[in-house]
């Protein structure tokens, strides 16, 4: 891989660590405020809502100006959204500015890599960044258990750093310093030397352009497939970073540090599968790994069976490696269906799009449970059982696409 490839992983690395230090300590300032329990899933909500509503503009931002003066731009808007944070606005509120930066950073973040690669090393590519955002949550995720802790947070309170009155605002200057890290790896991120295409002033052309690539993209055989799998990983393991820490609150009787932790055991077993996918899966036989998508569904609902925390971080790794070695090879292959069909930018913005709409829906339902009181171990059956009848739908619909295909191939040798 060219250095370049390697700046781009630093910059990733930093940004995603912040992003998932910052929600364990927002979790920790809302229950700080006595806010109702439904109040947690919805901070990723407020985060995801940018990447939907902005979906039809940020594609096209994208693809108009070099892809590290966009990543540049949008971490400075997450450093923005700290500084809200650390000057006493709602977490809510702090973490959708947040948001608002990452939904712009993410086309130029995928998007660079078809620029810069050759399709070859796509899955190679996504293996790794994928591994190293993994690493990022696994290290963000402690990072940010580690910062809500009272030892910790009052020996941060007593470095008399500037503007800093209490142990809150101490850790969020630390994790926003990682956005300033990102932000300087951001500057050093080659040129691609690739043509951009001029921003639309019009807003209503931006929009129909948006549902023209929307609709190609669910219309091609592979790209629908890839992008279903696709948004279904990240609803549900948007999902399961909140039904983590609840089960392991019920059933492991762990505080919001020490399920923060196992958030990061699953990572793990993620980095483990993206590692591995990217070592035995080529961009051909991408398709080949739905049926683990099912598998990890099913294995999700034995986590109810669970009350030990050695067998609980054994089932968190195979969850975690199963998810990471399906989504790998699918996520590159939508990649490079999309960079086909309308490029880069456009093509991650579409699958910004679906993913985060999912997040929005499958997050919104879990806090709408949490609601109604259901138990956790009741959400943990619904969540798995849904996410393996998903997968299951997926994988016969690509089966009906490859026999309307080898008919229409048929029929096409027999017209010659």
């Amino acid at each position: 891989m060219p250095l370049g490839f390697y700046i781009i992983m630093a910059a990733q690395f930093f940004s995603a660590l912040a992003d998932n230090a910052l929600l364990i300590v927002a979790i920790a300032l809302l229950r700080d405020m006595h806010a109702p329990a439904e109040y947690e899933p919805l901070l990723k909500l407020f985060f995801t809502v940018s990447y939907v509503a902005l979906a039809a503009f940020v594609g096209a931002f994208a693809d108009s100006m070099p892809k590290w003066r966009v990543m540049l731009i949008s971490n400075t808007i997450k450093i923005g959204g700290c500084l809200m944070l650390f000057f006493g606005v709602h977490p809510l509120f702090a973490y959708a500015v947040i948001g608002l930066g990452a939904a712009a950073y993410s086309p130029a973040k995928y998007g660079i890599l078809t620029e810069y690669l050759p399709h070859r090393l796509l899955v190679v590519a996504n293996g790794w960044i994928e591994g190293l955002t993994v690493g990022a949550i696994i290290l963000g995720t402690v990072m940010g258990g580690i910062l809500i802790r009272g030892d910790v947070a009052g020996w941060l309170a007593q470095l008399h750093l500037p503007g800093v009155t209490n142990p809150f605002e101490a850790s969020v200057l630390a994790i926003g310093l990682l956005y300033v890290v990102a932000a300087c790896f951001n500057v050093y991120i080659p040129d691609t030397g690739v043509d951009h295409k001029p921003l639309k002033s019009n807003p209503l052309y931006l929009i129909h352009d948006f549902n023209h690539c929307l609709k190609l993209l669910w219309r091609d055989r592979l790209g629908q497939i890839s992008l279903a799998v696709t948004t279904l990983f990240w609803g549900a393991g948007a999902t399961l970073q909140f039904i983590v820490i609840k089960w392991a609150e019920h059933n492991l009787d762990f505080d919001l540090s020490k399920a923060s932790m196992l958030q990061g055991v699953v990572a793990i077993g993620i980095a483990a599968g993206s590692m591995m996918a990217a070592r035995m899966i080529t961009l051909r036989r991408a398709v080949n790994v739905i049926p683990l998508g099912i598998a990890m569904g099913l294995v999700v609902m034995l986590m109810i069976f669970v009350t030990g925390p050695t067998l609980a971080m054994l089932l968190m790794v195979i969850v975690g490696a199963l998810a990471g070695f399906f989504v790998v090879p699918m996520n590159a292959l939508l990649q490079h269906r999309g960079h086909i069909l309308m490029g880069a930018g456009h093509s991650i913005a579409v699958q910004n799009f679906n993913e985060n709409l999912s997040i929005l829906i499958m997050t919104g339902t879990y806090a709408v449970l949490l609601m109604w009181g259901l138990s956790i171990n009741t959400v943990i059956v619904l969540f798995g059982l849904f996410v393996a009848s998903s997968m299951l739908l997926v994988k016969r619909r690509h089966e009906a696409n490859q026999r309307e295909f080898d008919s229409v191939a048929l029929l096409e040798d027999r017209c010659h």
